[in-house]
């Protein structure tokens, strides 16, 4: 007994000994200054995104690859190109997926996006499968990473359903680095971009000759763009020069190589009226098809006649689009959209008379929201295409009915 006394002594005593002593370290280092901040907590994360079911009913036709939007450069050239008019779509191909973040920094705060979505493009046309969207860094007056092109304004994509949008929009993401001298109601962005275009060989694209002429860009094109921002909504005016090469390769009698300074300009606003707002663009330039949103090549052939070296040239195509939608809003669970868009190619002289010359598209729409993150729409869309010179033209006419469940969480610092 004694002896279980002593050791339920001595376990006391170290116990009390062990307390003592944490409570000096504590002392000392709160003596010796407060622990560093875990700069984890100034960090300010979103996950966000929406899933989204598109259906609907194609009274004609169109290329399969592009089944659930309207694109007139995707209508047919001719009488029953795509097979037999009346079709049914559905997909899912608008979903989206993105993380957003905000860091505070000595040099001001850091601002990123990755961002997401399943529309397959290129060579994944038609398929349901992850595409980039924006991978994108800012820190003060500079930003780099794909993101909305400096020539272009998101602001006056109509809200709608059908996933292209207006023919006549300039839209287009790119791979850039951007300066941003001037930030807030007015704004000033530079930016040096990734270079692109294409060409077409018209009535001469099966010539040996032409199939061993390569695109070379010597040199990023230069887009800027200024804004004005007030209460009754923006505008914005903007700029685009490229520099654009075409190499003969075959070593022949001929010398079809030649070169070409795209340039264009893109004036939009956004005008708000009471809840509602009227949403403008309209664009003028050369050899700049590839920033539009619906859009052929931006380099076609010229006739040359007379010069046995350099019977035919390049040249880089005049292209006008416009964009007029009105976005109205008849109550908080209720919305519509209507508006009108349009596209025009100035082709040259050695195009295809089944090449592409003009589009147009338009459409109106009823969208309810009965919680703020759930929408169900219907929508009626038309679009034509108009070819070069072989006086063909062709209407197609859609119904599309959409779900959209959207989600959003954040976390981190406050």
């Amino acid at each position: 007994m004694r002896t279980l006394r002593k050791e339920t002594l001595r376990i006391s005593v170290l116990l009390v000994a062990t307390l003592l002593l944490s409570g000096e370290t504590s002392s000392v280092r709160a003596q010796s200054g407060p622990t560093p901040p875990d700069d984890s907590t100034k960090t300010r994360m979103e996950i966000y995104g929406f899933t989204m079911l598109d259906n609907g009913f194609d009274f004609e036709q169109n290329d399969p690859l592009w089944f659930d939007v309207v694109r007139p450069t995707k209508l047919p050239a001719f009488e029953d190109e795509f097979g037999l008019d009346h079709r049914w779509f559905a997909g899912v191909r608008q979903s989206r997926l993105g993380v957003k973040t905000n860091t505070e920094t000595k040099y001001g705060e850091l601002k990123t996006v990755f961002e997401f979505e399943l529309f397959g493009v290129g060579e994944q046309a038609g398929q349901t499968i992850f595409r980039l969207r924006h991978a994108w860094g800012e820190l003060g007056h500079f930003g780099a990473g794909q993101y909305w092109s400096t020539f272009m304004d998101p602001d006056v994509f109509p809200n709608q359903l059908e996933y292209w949008g207006p023919n006549g929009l300039v839209w287009f993401r790119n791979v850039q680095f951007r300066w941003m001298p001037i930030q807030g109601d007015n704004e000033l962005f530079i930016a040096a971009e990734r270079p692109g275009a294409s060409g077409d060989g018209g009535r001469f694209e099966d010539r040996i000759e032409l199939q061993n002429i390569l695109g070379r860009f010597p040199a990023p094109d230069l887009a800027a763009h200024y804004r004005v921002s007030r209460g009754w909504g923006h505008v914005q005016i903007a700029g685009l020069v490229r520099r654009i090469d075409w190499d003969d390769t075959l070593h022949d009698a001929f010398d079809l190589s030649g070169h070409g300074t795209g340039w264009g300009a893109n004036l939009t606003g956004a005008y708000k009226i009471n809840k509602d707002t009227l949403k403008l663009s309209v664009t003028y330039g050369k050899g700049i098809e590839n920033y539009m949103n619906d859009a052929p090549i931006d380099v076609g052939v010229e006739l040359n006649p007379g010069n046995r070296v350099t019977p035919i040239e390049g040249e880089l195509l005049p292209v006008f689009g416009m964009s007029a939608f009105y976005d109205k809003t008849w109550n908080d669970k209720w919305t519509s959209t209507a508006g009108y868009s349009r596209l025009d190619i100035n082709n040259s002289d050695g195009q295809l008379p089944a090449d592409f010359k003009s589009g147009q598209y338009a459409l109106a729409n009823l969208l309810y929201n009965p919680v703020p993150d759930v929408m169900v729409g219907g929508e009626f869309q038309w679009g034509q295409r108009k070819n070069n010179s072989d006086g063909w033209s062709f209407s197609d006419y859609r119904i599309q009915i959409s779900f959209r469940w959207n989600f959003a969480y954040k976390l981190g610092a406050k």
